[in-house]
Order: C-alpha cells, then structure tokens, then sequence
C-alpha cells in the first residue's frame, strides 16, 4: 500500500473512533442529565401539589376523589406531566389519569419512603408502564403524613426525545467525518508534494545515499536553513572544526560558530562566495559558499563547503590538542592522587570519622547545591543555568557560590525566562573571566538573586581586578572590550538589551573587597516596570 494510501486510511479511522466516541459519550451524558432535570420536575411538582391546601383538605372529605381528581388532572395537562396521582396511607388511588383505576391500590412499591416523611425520584414500573416518579408526602397540620403525590413521565417519552438527539448527533457526526475526510485528502496531497511523491523507502534510501556521499568527500560541508541555523555537518566538517560530534553543531546559529564563513551574507544577498580564506579551530581553511534556492527561486538555506589549506597545520593542531589533553589528565590525576593520599592517611591513622566525613564532602557538595536551587530557584530553566555555571566554575577551579538567603520563587508570567539566562548567563561568565584575568584578588564569585517585594533582584560580585574609570562609560557598549582576543564585547551589551527589554536597571559598583558588583533590578508588574524606566531615562 503506497504512503499516501496508509494516510489516509490511519487519518480517517482514528476520526472516525473519535467521532464515535465523542457522540457515545455526549448521547451518555444527554441521557442522564434528561433524566435527572425530569426528575428533578417531577419532585418539584409532587412537592408543589402535596403543598397545596385543597388537597390536604380534602383528605377529611367523605369522598376525597371528587376534589383531588379534577384538581390533580387539570395539573398534570399543564405541567405536560404523564400522570399525577394522589393517594391515601394505605395506597389507595383519589386521582389517576385513567378514571377507572381511582380508588385501586397503587403500584410501584417505592411508597415507603414517602410515608416516612421524605421526598424521593425512583424509576420505576407503575400501572402505565416504566415510569419516572417524582413522590412528596402529604402533611396535615399535626405534622402527620396522611398521603402521597406521585408525579410521572414514561420513560417510552423519555427515550423518544434521547433519539431524536441521537439523531441530530449522528448527522453533526457526518458532517465532522466528511470535513474529516476532506481534510485528510487535502494533507496527504499536502505531504505528497512535500516529500516530490517519494515513499518512506525512497526517502531512507535517499538519506543513506546523501550520507554516504557526504563522508566520501575529503571536504568538510556544513548547510544552514533560511534562518541561518546550523542543520547539518560531515565528519569531516567536525574534524576541520575541532569538534567531537555533530551535537555540538548542529541546530546552533551558524554566526556564532562560523561567523567568519559568511553563511548569513550569502542568504541575505543570494550570491556565492568562493576561495575566501579563513582560520578557525587552527586550520587555514579554504571556503565556498553557495546558496540553496526552492522551485520558486526562494532562498532555503545555503551550504558551505572548506577544505584545509596546509596539512602541516593539521599536523601541529593535533599535537597541540594531545599536549593539553596530556596536561588536563596530570593535573586531574594529581588532584585526585592528593585526595587518596589523604584517604589514605586518614584510614592508616584510623581516623575514620574524618575520611567519612572528607568522603561525604567531596561527594555531597553537587547534591547539595542542587538541592537548594530546586527548592529555592525551582523554575527549571534558570535553576538549570545555575547548575551549569557551578559545573564550569569547578572545572575553572573558581569558587562559586550561590547566596544560601537567595530566593527566586516568584517570577512573573510576563517576564520572558530568555532574558533573564541572557542577563544571568552573561554576568556570570563576565565574573568568572574577571577572576581568572591578572591581578584578581581572588578566584571567588558571589551569587544573590531574590523576588522579596515588587521587584526581581540579581546580583554578581566577583573578586577580579575591578573596572577602569576610564572604561565605566563605555563597558555596555556593543563590541566593546577589554579583552584582546576576537568576537569579544557583546556579552554586556546583550546584558542590557535584555534588561531594558524587562523595564529594568542594570548597574555596576566597585566591591570593597576589591573586584565588581554588577546588579540587576526588575520589576514585578509590567506597568511599574514602563514607568520605572520612564522615570531612569528621565533622570540620565
């Protein structure tokens, strides 16, 4: 069966058991709530006629039927009910619709109940059939229950109005599968054309081949969708750019990682560009790029394709990454062989509570920071930011820490969580890299972020060298930096991008201890937060 035959089938079947369902489920519940209101009216009616002092009355009449009779008749042609029937304690009928049955015993045997002094629906079967019974008990003025008024509608006309429903839901039922099938046939068609009227096979074998062709070729191909996102990459590709899978490319914007290829020109203008070189990853790389373009001569993405220039500079690369790879192990393994050293002695002394302890410290440190950002900070995007950060900041060997009074629970709805990993993000890696830059005073940064009152506050303090009067002015400036390697100076300038965004304040202070404070203040409400930074600007 061919792909466009199986969707359709799969498609109409599963709407076909949806409808089904829905109307079952909808005709169910038009049924029990049907019973219940004409129950619920039957009371009301029984319950209005006990209530009536012509029918208490008439109870003390020597023929009571002559009263109630005409009476409960002329009641039950205007509540359209099936029948009113007024009854004594013993059961014995003073009305019916049906003259000839007044005075026999009623029927039914739910009358207890009644006679207890309560008001019940039953569904029942009575003289004129299956029935559904509203029935009050009758009170005289001692409080005495001296009779019963049984209100009715056959359940035969109870069903009748059900199947007339059932009738309108299998039309609208009709209807919805036809626009479903309709709707089917225009999606199939829809996918078929995507796909040029290819089946699943064809397009696996296809991929396999494109595949295949990609990791034949001694070039490294790399293509980008319209929006300038990384979608594919060979392994050659990822060799040439140091990197170890195509995770760590793809689906990342191609001006980040290879801003140099001039992916976004090519998109943007629609015009290749050939034998331009570049160095990235330590490679002198020789680039082409070309865009793609669709049956309608739009631009979909473009490919580019490189190649490395001198096999020499792969050469020293590689060497290069086996020197650090062969230091980042000493130093790892050195660490490590302190630590069981000092195992070692603590057990060779038989101190054992303080190598437990040690153990538990060691181990424990990662559990307890995330114990307290899940319970403290439990939205999951930011908490998972911080995680991160505590992760890059132990590898650097920088002591992070997150202020134990920190609080970030209550974060408005409208606040975008993307500018606040921007603005967080940010701070806390400018703080890291101040740390490690020369003259530091220590490699220690402080995190506090709380949401007590009507704002949002975040703030970093780190311990590095400190800001230059002459740069304060200019440190939010976009491409400004301090730092001499490339595609530096927009971390800050994004930073407050985001900031102005949320109608907040961003800051930065001289720390005593030496180093920067850098804080961040958000309001809660959106319209505070506009008349805040109104009243910011109009001070500057």
């Amino acid at each position: 069966m061919r792909f466009q035959s199986k969707l359709i089938l799969v498609i109409c079947t599963l709407l076909l058991c949806v409808i089904a369902i829905l109307g079952c489920s909808f005709e169910y519940m038009l049924a029990n709530a049907l019973k219940k209101e004409i129950g619920t009216r039957a009371l009301h009616v029984a319950e209005t006629v006990a209530a009536m002092p012509e029918i208490k009355r008439a109870f003390s009449d020597s023929d009571p039927s002559r009263t109630i009779a005409p009476l409960a008749e002329k009641i039950r042609r205007e509540t359209h009910a099936d029948f009113v029937t007024v009854g004594n304690r013993e059961g014995i009928r003073y009305s019916h619709p049906i003259p000839e049955r007044i005075g026999k015993k009623m029927q039914g045997g739910d009358n207890q109940p009644v006679f207890a002094g309560q008001s019940i629906v039953s569904e029942t079967t009575g003289s004129l059939g299956p029935a559904l019974r509203g029935k009050a008990p009758i009170f005289n003025e001692a409080g005495q229950v001296i009779g019963v008024v049984s209100v009715g509608f056959l359940l035969e006309d109870v069903q009748k109005t059900i199947h007339s429903y059932r009738d309108k839901i299998f039309a609208i039922g009709l209807i919805a599968l036809a626009l479903g099938v309709i709707g089917t046939l225009w999606i199939a068609r829809s996918v078929k054309q995507a796909i040029f009227g290819l089946e699943p096979s064809q397009i696996g074998q296809l991929y396999q081949e494109k595949q295949a062709i990609l990791e034949s070729i001694r070039e490294g191909i790399v293509a980008v969708n319209a929006s300038g996102t990384i979608t594919m990459a060979n392994q050659t590709a990822l060799q040439l750019l140091g990197l170890d899978s195509s995770k760590e490319i793809t689906g990342k914007p191609a001006d980040e990682i290879l801003d140099s290829f001039r992916l976004l020109e090519v998109l943007k203008a629609g015009r290749a560009i050939v034998d331009q070189e570049t160095w990235m990853a330590g490679h002198v790389l020789v680039v082409n790029c070309v865009p793609i373009l669709d049956a309608h001569n739009q631009i979909v993405g473009a490919v580019a394709s490189f190649r490395d220039k001198s096999e020499l500079y792969r050469v020293i690369e590689e060497l290069s990454r086996v020197k650090e790879y062969a230091e980042a192990l000493r130093a790892q393994t050195h660490e490590y062989s302190n630590k069981l050293y000092l195992i070692s002695g603590l057990i060779q002394l038989e101190s054992y509570r303080e190598a437990i302890e040690f153990i538990t410290r060691e181990t424990d440190v990662h559990v307890n920071h995330t114990r307290f950002i899940m319970r403290e900070i439990p939205d999951p995007i930011i908490g998972g930011l911080l995680l991160g950060k505590l992760n890059r900041a132990s590898e650097l060997k920088v002591k992070l820490e997150i202020d134990r009074e920190s609080s970030f629970r209550d974060i408005p709805a409208w606040i975008d969580r993307h500018h606040l990993i921007t603005i967080m993000g940010n701070l806390v890696d400018n703080a890291l890299e101040a740390v490690l830059a020369p003259g530091a005073f220590a490699r220690e940064v402080n995190v506090f972020l709380t949401d007590i009152g009507e704002v949002l506050l975040f703030e970093v303090e780190d311990r590095g060298p400190g800001i230059p009067d002459e740069h304060a002015d200019r440190l939010f400036e976009l491409g400004f930096s301090t730092k001499a390697q490339k595609n530096h100076g927009f971390g800050l300038a994004l930073v407050k991008q985001a900031v102005e965004q949320l109608n907040g304040h961003v800051s930065h202070t001289p720390n005593p201890d030496g180093g920067t404070i850098f804080t961040v203040v958000i309001p809660k409400e959106a319209d505070a937060a506009r008349r805040g930074r109104e009243r910011h600007e109009s001070e500057e």
